[in-house]
């Protein structure tokens, strides 16, 4: 690191970051448009989780196992047929690995030269009460930002502590593919890897508490559960988990399923139960940090934590873990240490996706945390079969949810399961963060033969039927 970044000053430093991933970067880069002088402080592969071990790795791993998927569902156009394999997954894991050090290096190493005010230092990190203590040694920071991030959390199994087990981190690094893999945990990264290690060729079963993505519509929950199931993966719901044990064939789980248990046997075990701050070590409790219930260090809607001068962003406060969310919080918690707390931070149009085929996409409250926040709500709902570029495509997996307040016709939310959901989403989070009414959405244009034109269908969908009318009609 040491030919990348600027030399250790002796100095006072207006702010320290701790944590060197999206969140850090975009604290540090913030301040240091200001003109701040910066320590962004680091320990590890710089980088962070999103571009190392998360969101790149895997989203490119989700597209190779597409195109296979693709290519063997040619035959749903008649006069098609195809077929695609796994011939080298040593070279397919490499070439993942090669896209992760080529984006660490343009979008992190290789962007600190160009801060004059960032000092980035490489150690462990921790508050003392008084200071900033890195490496042994204390420095003198008018503000912090903490910044760590998250790692893969462990689910509350007897037993799992003392079996081998892969996270969403070791899965993305294995050498040989797995035979048959049990996936524990139906958030958004066990639906994602489960689909892809099932594309590729591994006999996958999922088991989850709830069902699968617990946060989405139970209309899209179901439907996705649904295609999952039709490309051969086992999804066992609604149960319970008795313990976890390592068996001659891999690991055996025991799930209590409407009373009775039943063992589910897999070559390897894939965690996905969620992602725990990464806190520990940071001398938070003698600095007179308050933490949350799920470890995340408590904030308020300005970034600041319970110690005066002290902000945090990102994974590490428990909430809104996506990078964007972490880069976002990030840049307020550093423009409010400089220039007095005057910004707040607002989710209410945050989007969010999941890399699922179809994939996942939603924004603003679903239909039940709606009517829990008091509103009287009315729902369209429309299938693909309707949307015209599904048909074309000839492939109709999903749906699109709309939720609107009744009595003002105002937006609330909405969710998409679509194969090309995930780049609609956008339309909506616009929609809710103006303020639009259904009927104004209705009457938006919206080009012909594409997703987000279903858009259109649902919010027509409100009073209308949208099966009764023709192309681009409405």
């Amino acid at each position: 690191m040491s030919d990348c970044c600027t030399p250790e000053g002796n100095g006072r430093y207006d702010l320290a970051v701790i944590g060197a991933g999206s969140a850090g970067f975009s604290a540090a880069i913030t301040a240091a448009e200001q003109g701040a002088n910066v320590a962004l402080i680091g320990h590890g592969t710089i980088g962070g989780t999103c571009v190392n071990v998360g969101c790149v790795p895997s989203k490119t791993m989700i597209r190779a196992a597409e195109a296979l998927h693709g290519a063997r569902a040619a035959h749903r156009f008649p006069g098609l047929a195809g077929e695609a394999n796994v011939t080298d997954w040593g070279r397919l894991v490499a070439a993942k690995d090669d896209l992760v050090t080529t984006l660490r290096q343009k979008k992190y190493v290789d962007l600190l030269p160009h801060y004059n005010g960032i000092t980035y230092l490489e150690g462990k990190a921790r508050l003392n009460g008084q200071s900033v203590i890195v490496n042994g040694a204390a420095i003198s920071a008018g503000k912090v930002i903490i910044a760590t991030g998250s790692s893969p959390a462990l689910p509350d199994i007897p037993g799992v502590a003392d079996i081998p087990y892969l996270t969403s981190t070791t899965a993305l690094e294995l050498a040989e593919l797995p035979r048959s893999l049990l996936v524990i945990g139906g958030g958004y990264i066990g639906c994602e890897l489960a689909q892809m290690f099932a594309r590729v060729g591994a006999e996958v079963t999922l088991v989850t508490r709830r069902r699968l993505l617990p946060e989405a519509e139970p209309e899209i929950s179901e439907a996705l559960t649904g295609y999952l199931r039709e490309e051969g993966i086992t999804i066992l719901t609604g149960l319970s988990y008795r313990r976890i044990v390592r068996a001659d064939r891999g690991v055996e789980l025991t799930v209590a399923i409407d009373g009775a248990d039943e063992v589910i046997v897999a070559e390897q075990v894939l965690l996905t139960t969620g992602r725990s701050p990464n806190t520990d070590g940071l001398g938070l409790a003698e600095a007179g940090i308050k933490l949350s219930g799920n470890g995340g260090v408590v904030v308020d809607e300005r970034m600041r934590t319970s110690k005066l001068g002290v902000y945090a962003a990102g994974d590490v406060t428990g909430r809104d873990q996506f990078v964007y969310m972490a880069a976002y919080g990030a840049k307020l918690a550093a423009q409010n240490a400089l220039n007095g707390d005057i910004l707040t931070y607002d989710n209410a149009a945050m989007p969010w996706v999941t890399f699922t085929d179809p994939q996942v996409a939603g924004v603003g409250l679903t239909e039940q945390a709606a009517r829990d926040a008091g509103f009287d709500t009315k729902t369209s709902i429309v299938s693909l079969d309707q949307v015209p570029r599904a048909l074309a495509a000839r492939d109709t997996r999903g749906l699109i949810k709309l939720v609107a307040d009744a009595k003002t016709d105002r937006l609330l939310g909405g969710q998409i399961l679509a194969p090309e959901g995930a780049d609609s989403i956008q339309t909506v989070v616009l929609a809710i963060k103006n303020d639009m009414t259904a009927k104004a959405l209705g009457e938006t244009i919206f080009p012909y033969l594409t997703t987000v034109e279903g858009l259109k269908l649902a919010a027509l969908g409100f009073g209308k039927d949208v099966t009764k009318l023709s192309c681009c009609a409405g």
